[in-house]
């Protein structure tokens, strides 16, 4: 991470942010008191296992939460030093895709099917800018060409079904794009596309990244995905961060065994033929979260100490965190 990265203020800077859902089984805390923050032209990578409250951190960020169900009933959202929790419905809306923009990882589900892609691209134009059709249309060419989609003049009436998956997920990230926005969330950005696709996408994402200047949330379950783009990567397990590190650092060495486990997991090359490595158990149910560190039914090294003290995340090095009693031993095991 480059200096000026470190010296600058937060782009966004979020902090002991609480998330509830009120069910009918009780109260599932599904977002436990978060706090990261991301700088402008810096890539956070937020990672963890489907239900640890990663997408659910997000959709607050955005504003999008249904609610209720859902409640906020502690934490800060700051953006550019305002909280976003303290706006207006209509201050948010404005900063919706003029400032922030979310990219969400079912781009089939998330495009509408009777509309042409070029026209809701172009709608971001005509909402936000009051352009006219023609112009908005052409705007949506311009945006197709900048994510490369090819032929993106004689393609922009074309409908979402007559697109591949990765040139369906170009074309959200091109809405994301549209009014230049300073921060951007991809909320599973890869998922459903093969190998060689993924690679194509997070490099296009690094490369628009580099040219705008902004900040970029990644959120993923897969770490082989966020290796060569994180600056800094924040781990979630039952609601919580519970490791945060420098990328290189995180994959020399973590310092929590839930963050080892998942690398373990990671298949690689000069393991062919072995058994490749799988966390035990299952995720805790967010309603009925185990005492102590919400890991420890499933973590190889846990001892009495886990199942009645909640690890809080505390320094563990230069630049990183981790929620773990014996996060010595995992860093240096």
């Amino acid at each position: 991470m480059s200096d000026d990265k470190t010296e600058a203020k937060p782009l966004l800077d979020v902090r002991d942010l609480h998330v509830d859902f009120h069910t009918r089984d009780g109260v599932v805390h599904a977002v436990n008191g978060v706090s990261y923050d991301v700088r402008a032209g810096e890539t956070l990578a937020v990672l963890g296992e489907s239900g640890s409250g990663k997408s659910v951190t997000a959709q607050a960020i955005m504003g999008i939460l249904d609610m209720p169900p859902g409640r906020i009933p502690q934490g800060e959202i700051l953006f550019q030093g305002r909280d976003m929790l303290k706006m207006s419905k209509e201050e948010r809306r404005k900063l919706r895709g003029a400032k922030i923009a979310m990219i969400f990882q079912d781009a089939l589900s998330s495009l509408n099917p009777v509309l042409s892609v070029g026209y809701q691209l172009g709608e971001m134009f005509r909402v936000h800018q009051g352009m006219s059709r023609r112009a908005a249309k052409a705007k949506a060419i311009e945006l197709m060409d900048r994510v490369r989609i090819p032929a993106a003049k004689e393609r922009v009436n074309d409908y979402p079904h007559q697109f591949s998956g990765g040139m369906r997920q170009r074309i959200m990230i091109a809405m994301a794009l549209a009014l230049e926005p300073e921060l951007i969330i991809a909320d599973e950005p890869t998922t459903a596309l093969d190998v060689t696709v993924q690679a194509q996408v997070m490099e296009l994402l690094a490369d628009l990244q580099r040219e705008f200047n902004m900040g970029l949330i990644l959120i993923t379950h897969d770490l082989g995905v966020v290796a060569d783009v994180a600056d800094k990567i924040a781990v979630m397990y039952a609601g919580r961060i519970v490791e945060t590190a420098p990328v290189k650092e995180l994959y020399r060495s973590p310092a929590h065994p839930y963050t080892r486990g998942l690398l373990d997991s990671i298949p690689r090359l000069d393991q062919k033929g072995k058994e490749l490595y799988a966390i035990q158990g299952l995720p805790p149910n967010m309603a009925h979260v185990p005492a102590g560190c919400a890991f420890h039914p499933r973590c190889p090294v846990a001892k009495d100490i886990c199942t009645t003290d909640l690890p809080v995340l505390a320094g563990a090095g230069e630049e990183r965190g981790s929620a773990c009693h014996f996060w010595k031993e995992t860093i240096n095991g």
